[in-house]
């Protein structure tokens, strides 16, 4: 058996016949070796195609990821500004209630049945939201709870409709007696001093003050505070110039330190109208208003007969 195989190569633009003897172990050899590389070349080309369409797969993948992302922590924003407006809502509500309960007081209508929907300090939820929650935790706990609150504010937001139209079929039964109960300020200006126990300005030792001072310039307007009429309008010792109105219904207020007095003894006035001038009058140490709030002959405190 031949070792050797032999290979003649003829020239067309010649007569010459070449002849090449190659070994066949070397053949064989040669033809692994051509299968081998091209084997070789196909997978290392396929090896980078892959990988090309792996690096564009993850940058696209990156990109997407980034953009979720963005949009997580805008989601989680956006919750947290719902978690402020629930809160202040629940302030809303809150306001509401006790604004109820200042006409209530004021008008002395008691509430019938349940008072309000909330639960804690007039009705509402005492736990606030954490509204200040870092973007990257996750805001499952902060969702659930704003929607039990909103729950809660929903339910006392309807209870505090059914208490407000209480109140207001009461009011229309009472028009009379509110419009003889104090419920404005006498006066624009600061508050100097409150009702209760203080220091006395004039001899030091602890002293009642069963009224509110209201400071202003000399000559600013006094008006009633309620509908009335006029029982006393002169000077008294210590008040200096004073105007005392009779509402009805056993509600009485006082204006001392007055400057100048505009109405009479006997003159039927409404809230709002012009009864005196803001003066320095009698035992004063300024420019003032003494301004006094009487049920039944004794002395409550005027900041509770103030709505405005």
């Amino acid at each position: 058996m031949r070792k050797r195989i032999k290979i003649w190569f003829h020239s067309s633009s010649g007569s010459n016949i070449r002849e090449i003897s190659i070994h066949k172990l070397f053949l064989v050899f040669l033809i692994l070796f051509v299968v081998t590389a091209a084997s070789g070349l196909g997978y290392l080309g396929y090896d980078y195609y892959r990988l090309k369409t792996l690096s564009f797969n993850t940058s696209t993948l990156t990109q997407t990821i980034g953009t979720q992302q963005n949009e997580i922590f805008s989601q989680r924003s956006q919750i947290q500004t719902f978690a402020q407006n629930i809160e202040l809502l629940k302030k809303q509500v809150d306001n509401l209630s006790k604004l109820e309960g200042k006409v209530r007081l004021i008008a002395d209508i008691k509430k019938v049945g349940n008072s309000s929907g909330f639960i804690g300090i007039g009705g509402l939820p005492e736990n606030e939201l954490d509204r200040d929650l870092p973007l990257e935790d996750r805001h499952n706990s902060l969702i659930r709870e704003m929607h039990e609150q909103v729950n809660q504010t929903a339910i006392a937001a309807k209870q505090q409709i059914l208490n407000f139209d209480d109140l207001i079929k009461q009011l229309e039964k009472k028009k009379n007696l509110l419009a003889s109960t104090p419920s404005i300020k006498p006066t624009d200006g600061w508050i100097t001093s409150n009702f209760g126990y203080r220091k006395s300005p004039f001899t030091g030792a602890k002293s009642f003050h069963s009224g509110l001072d209201i400071s202003n310039q000399v000559g600013t307007k006094i008006i009633a505070t309620a509908n009335g009429k006029i029982s006393y309008a002169a000077r008294k010792l210590y008040f200096g110039n004073l105007v005392i109105i009779d509402h009805g219904y056993g509600k009485v207020t006082k204006y001392g330190h007055l400057e100048k007095i505009l109405v009479k003894p006997g003159q039927t006035i409404k809230r709002g109208d012009i009864i005196a001038l803001l003066g320095n009058t009698g035992q004063s140490t300024g420019p003032h208003v003494h301004y006094e709030v009487r049920i039944n002959g004794l002395p409550v405190n005027p900041l509770k007969y103030i709505l405005n």
